[in-house]
């Protein structure tokens, strides 16, 4: 660490830290001589098992504290083999199939699916939700046209009738026969190599057998393991929807899917408790099974806070057991998940120590990290010790780096409490280049605790709202499909969460319920991004006049507005006799940002672009990185600060005493990243004024945190490149810094 000097060029450096902790290494069996070298080098205070490995008999006396994966949903075989009536269940839907004819249409209700996986459920209480769809009109078909034949795998439905050249579904109940989780470490671990490993079957704790079976289970393990410290729950009862096809690789997968939550007795209970049954239909969603993409419906949300309800409830019953042996309660933020909703209502009163998750970029970190209602948190950092990486094709190094650049943002803004990796350790050590690398992420990692006084960095005082249909219940999880993968058609809106999750801004996440009666007062800008028709951009909650309005409000009062894409998009059928609540603009709050798009509807008006300069490209050289942008944007009353092909790509715009910007997209980059960063504060302000209100760098690829608390600065480099450039201070001060990749400073302020 050096002091602040205006004549000096900093380089890299580590706040000098003798302090070890904050880490949990993965150990296994048959390797305590490498086990204990690491300790020592590492100096971890915590180390825990994977799914697959056991803790050998040294884990006790190497560390504070010894994790211990438990599993209450599955992994006892004997007890699920016994009781055969109690597995899990999930809603499927089969291909559409088109009736040729007037003669009976055939659909096997199997057909696509993985066998070893799923099994259709032909009870009398499951078939009692099986629903066919005539997806041409988009009626039910009456169950007395159609026959249910044959049974398991071999079960059909036979349309009686269908009317010729209209496309038909079934929905349908399935018994999971192979846990989620476990099958797919089998499969991509190659475990049939293995001849003890079992396909593990899950069981469906509203069953009472299974629930008084769990009760007595994590008791007992409890105290069968008196070396544990932390039991750490993979995770409790629901798994997120992951169907596999014929093939045996993912057909279907959505980490944040309730498709799997379902069971017999949990449908009747919901009809009980709020008056209304629901169909197959309200699960399948006509095949897109309620993506979070979609707008979710009311009798879907209403799911969600059900089984949230449930769930939370006998979580803490197991959390509770686990306080009552002298242990602490962890849970893992994957796998069998949903109803647990970190961001729930419910979730603070279950009395979990710690959430654990893994981290694949910044917005996956923050979305750990801001959990409430904990006493700390911790990251499972990339890559997982896993073959598909740790192989002679593999690149272990590289992925931690990436791992590390992206997370270290996040973490510098709101710091997980510890880090740690998971997977078998016997690959790891394999790679020694690997080992040296994660040895100085870890260092790096305890400086931001220690140097910092332990405290978050300074914020700027203009608080960002966004805008979606989910709000809080998704922090930090907006345009994901499976945890942190790139998607072609998500990555455009993604990068808006990924840079606000290193940016010097407080975050909120809203619903459009949260500002249907005004925007709260703390907030100085909303965001709304997303691709038309979906829940991020709101599709038909557009049509609310008096949302719309609210919006308008705080904008004209002096609020800020971003879109992205296409905010606020919602296209009514423009002809007498239709609905006409927004008639005459695609973007319903086209006035606001000062653009709209063209579908065609418009092309005889003539519109004139011209190109104009502004501050808030100041650090943009050239064309937006846009990525899919929606295009044929045009500009009403905005000023144009980047075209593309004739389209809008930035525009910013004044109203009332207000501001807005409309970015065509935003992928995450360093340049992308500086750029919502002036916009917010233009949208703000009106200005650029507040742009070193805490601290800024000269070049988007450093960035910079300012710790009042022990007046130092955090400088680090988010590239790959060597940087020399300025950090300015909002007194005018200026240091020269010069890092190369990936490196770091620490710089003391004078006092």
């Amino acid at each position: 660490m050096t002091h602040a000097d205006p004549d000096h060029v900093y380089t890299a450096a580590l706040a000098p830290t003798t302090d070890g902790g904050r880490l949990t290494l993965p150990i296994e069996e048959d390797m305590d001589d490498e086990i204990r070298a690491l300790v020592a080098r590492l100096q971890p205070d915590a180390v825990r098992n994977s799914d697959g490995t056991e803790l050998p008999e040294i884990a006790a006396e190497l560390v504070e504290k010894v994790y211990s994966t438990y599993f209450p949903a599955r992994g006892d075989q004997e007890f699920a083999l016994a009781h055969p009536d109690t597995l899990t269940h999930m809603f499927l839907m089969t291909a559409p199939a088109t009736a040729l004819g007037e003669e009976p249409l055939t659909i096997r209700l199997i057909e696509g699916y993985f066998l070893d996986q799923l099994r259709p459920d032909t009870s009398e209480a499951a078939t009692r939700y099986l629903q066919v769809i005539d997806r041409t009109t988009g009626d039910e078909v009456d169950a007395r046209g159609w026959e249910l034949t044959g049974e398991g795998h071999d079960a059909e439905v036979r349309i009686v009738s269908p009317t010729p050249f209209h496309v038909y579904t079934v929905a349908f109940l399935a018994e999971q026969v192979w846990d989620s989780t476990q099958m797919y470490n089998y499969l991509t671990n190659d475990w049939h190599l293995d001849p003890s490993r079992q396909k593990v079957r899950p069981y469906e704790v509203r069953k009472p057998v299974v629930w008084d079976y769990m009760k007595r289970a994590i008791a007992q393990w409890c105290k069968e393991h008196p070396e544990v410290d932390v039991v750490r729950f993979t995770t409790f009862f629901h798994h997120f929807t992951l169907v596999f096809n014929t093939e045996g690789v993912e057909k279907f997968v959505d980490w944040f899917g309730y498709s799997a939550s379902v069971s017999p007795e949990a449908l009747e209970a919901f009809e009980a408790e709020y008056g209304y049954g629901l169909t197959g239909e309200d699960f399948v969603d006509a095949g897109y099974y309620n993506c979070p993409f979609r707008v979710p419906t009311r009798a879907y949300r209403d799911w969600i806070d059900f089984q949230h309800h449930f769930v939370t409830a006998h979580m803490k019953a197991l959390v509770d057991a686990v306080h009552d042996a002298g242990k602490e309660a962890m849970m893992f933020l994957g796998d069998n998940w949903m109803g647990c909703e970190p961001y729930g209502e419910h979730f603070p009163a279950v009395g979990m120590d710690a959430v654990v998750g893994s981290v694949g970029s910044a917005a996956t970190c923050r979305m750990i990290s801001d959990i409430p209602g904990v006493r700390y948190t911790e990251g499972r950092f990339l890559p997982y010790f896993f073959p598909d990486v740790f192989n002679p094709d593999g690149d272990p190094l590289g992925e931690a780096n990436e791992s590390w650049r992206t997370a270290r943002r996040a973490i510098v803004r709101f710091p997980l409490s510890r880090m740690g990796y998971g997977g078998y350790l016997s690959l790891a050590t394999q790679f020694p280049e690997f080992i040296d690398r994660i040895e100085e992420i870890i260092a790096e990692f305890r400086s931001l605790h220690s140097a910092s006084g332990g405290e978050r960095p300074a914020n700027s005082r203009h608080r960002v709202g966004i805008l979606n249909a989910w709000g809080a219940l998704r922090t930090w999880q907006t345009h994901m499909v499976a945890h942190a993968k790139w998607y072609k058609q998500i990555y455009t809106y993604l990068g808006v969460v990924e840079s606000l999750a290193g940016l010097p801004f407080d975050v909120e996440f809203l619903s459009f319920d949260d500002v249907r009666d005004g925007v709260p007062e703390d907030i100085a800008v909303l965001i709304n991004a997303g691709s038309a028709g979906t829940a991020f951009s709101g599709g038909p909650a557009w049509a609310d006049e008096q949302l719309v309005t609210s919006v308008r409000r705080f904008v004209a009062a002096g609020g800020g507005f971003i879109g992205v894409g296409e905010p606020s998009a919602y296209t009514p059928a423009a002809r007498e006799g239709f609905d006409q609540r927004g008639a005459g603009a695609i973007l319903q709050l086209a006035d606001v940002l000062g653009i709209d798009r063209e579908t065609g509807w418009s092309l005889s008006t003539n519109f004139y672009p011209e190109l104009a300069d502004h501050e808030i490209t100041a650090d943009l050289p050239g064309e937006l990185w846009a990525g899919e942008r929606p295009g044929d944007v045009f500009a009403t009353t905005a000023s144009i600060l980047r075209l593309h092909e004739g389209s809008v790509d930035i525009a910013v715009n004044s109203y009332g005493a207000g501001h807005a910007v409309y970015l065509a997209g935003l992928p995450y980059s360093t340049d992308n990243a500086r750029l919502l960063h002036r916009a917010i504060v233009f949208a703000a302000t009106g200005s650029q004024d507040d742009m070193t209100e805490v601290w800024l760098s000269g070049d988007a690829r450093l960035e910079v945190a300012y710790y009042p608390n022990v007046n130092r600065l955090f400088v680090f480099n988010s590239s790959h490149d060597h940087v020399e450039t300025d950090v300015r201070g909002p007194a005018g001060e200026r240091l020269r810094v010069k890092l190369g990749d990936l490196q770091s400073t620490w710089i003391e302020l004078a006092s």
